[in-house]
């Protein structure tokens, strides 16, 4: 699977754990240099808290684009260090 933003392959894994309908990447997969820190959290009931990433291409911010559960819940302990994403990040094969 890719991960693409901004017309550049942000994240490429034959490892992703679906959830929800969502590919969770293993964070190794993640190319480091697009990806920031992000204060952003939000919680699931049955996952657990999500802390967000910024994605950044080109001087373009995509502010919490991706989402990781660094602790999560037992329910969702396949997705520990993964990451997933949304707002216009195009994830296929």
């Amino acid at each position: 699977m890719k991960a693409i933003w901004n017309g550049q392959l942000i994240a490429e894994s034959n490892d992703t754990v679906v959830v929800e309908g969502n590919h969770y990447f293993p964070r190794e997969s993640l190319n480091k240099q697009y990806f920031q820190d992000s204060s952003a959290t939000s919680f699931c009931p049955w996952k657990g808290q999500a802390n967000y990433l910024d994605v950044v291409v080109n001087g373009q911010q995509n502010p919490g684009a991706a989402w990781t559960y660094l602790d999560p819940k037992p329910a969702a302990a396949e997705i520990k260090n993964r990451v997933a994403f949304w707002k216009g990040v195009e994830v296929g094969e």
